[in-house]
């Protein structure tokens, strides 16, 4: 269906030429003599855009857009000014009222083409941003789409602190921690992720290099989505950058959580709260129970302290019945009783 262009120009060359052009070019045009006509016109009409004059008998262009500004019918359509030189001084105060752009009499054809195609591309734009925020799975698996699936092995690394961020991760399976490693070989561990879940998004919003590693925990599936890929749905999808916001907040708050404990929290309750994180992300509910499985290194790397000093924490634990092993699986027995272990 073609497009509806409404012309409202108080002068007859000017409205029909314009009319003739835009025809030629495939629009479907509608034309009034003066305001009031014209705000009748689009309320009956409903065009996909407006070019108005701004001086005109009975009601001037700024009236016009006035009245289709309180209308929800016409309130966002399109509106282009149309002027002559010596009014330009005055069209500040149609974009203050609300008009997209304006022309200059006298246009060409090629002006007047590029302002009603320029609006077109914006609206479509500014749909597609908004449309996104009820169908954010669709354009998620959209995105992942783009990306290369690899199949990587337990305990290898995906990128290392330093490196320029290139690809933005998705796990379809597996588990993933992200961690910083000191000089002196200690490591911390800041965040652990599961099936379904992105990671190295921080690194690409801030266009810096990685402030962390990132390695499998177990045998994972990971899809790899270009830069640029993700940086395109970024900015056009406004439901994905809510999407990712949200997890950078969650991030910042859960690090600034983590500095907390560090600082102010006992080994033993920080023994507690790490495998509780685990439990959390991994674990296999049983009720109150929960059965997970991580090693003593990945687990001391979390607690940020030594492994022996887990190891010894795990066995009083066992010992007041909070938890059992079996393997190299760790059954929680209780997680309310994990949750208030004292300091």
């Amino acid at each position: 269906m073609n497009r509806k262009v409404l012309i409202i120009e108080d002068n007859d060359d000017i409205r029909e030429g314009t009319a003739e052009v835009l025809e030629l070019a495939g629009y479907e045009t509608f034309s009034a003599k003066h305001g009031k006509a014209g705000v009748e016109m689009a309320s009956l009409h409903v065009p996909d855009i407006i070019l108005c004059d701004i001086m005109m008998p009975e009601l001037d262009g700024y009236g016009v857009l006035y009245l289709l500004n309180k209308n929800p019918k016409t309130a966002s359509i399109p509106f282009i000014f149309i002027t002559a030189k010596t009014e330009r001084a005055d069209m500040r105060k149609g974009m203050e009222m609300g008009a997209d752009d304006y022309l200059t009499k006298p246009f060409d054809d090629i002006e007047l083409f590029k302002a009603i195609e320029s609006r077109f591309k914006k609206k479509t734009s500014a749909a597609g941003f908004g449309a996104s925020t009820g169908n954010l799975d669709a354009v998620l698996e959209e995105l992942q789409q783009k990306g290369k699936t690899k199949q990587i092995e337990r305990k290898q690394i995906i990128y290392v602190e330093g490196d320029e961020p290139v690809y933005l991760y998705y796990i379809n399976k597996g588990q993933v921690k992200t961690y910083k490693r000191f000089k002196d070989g200690r490591e911390l561990s800041s965040s652990l992720y599961n099936d379904g879940e992105f990671f190295g998004y921080e690194s690409l919003c801030s266009a810096e290099p990685y402030s962390e590693s990132a390695a499998t925990l177990i045998d994972s599936e990971i899809i790899q989505i270009p830069k640029s890929d993700f940086m395109q749905y970024l900015l056009s999808h406004q439901a994905v950058s809510k999407k990712f916001i949200d997890l950078l907040s969650g991030n910042v708050r859960d690090k600034g959580q983590q500095m907390l404990q560090l600082a102010y929290s006992s080994v033993r309750k920080r023994v507690a709260e790490a495998l509780l994180q685990v439990a959390t992300k991994f674990g296999l509910n049983e009720s109150d129970g929960c059965t997970i499985k991580i090693s003593r290194d990945d687990l001391a790397a979390l607690v940020g302290t030594a492994s022996e000093t887990v190891s010894r924490m795990l066995a009083d634990f066992k010992e007041e019945k909070l938890i059992d092993k079996s393997g190299n699986a760790i059954n929680i027995l209780s997680l309310e009783k994990l949750r208030n272990v004292k300091q």
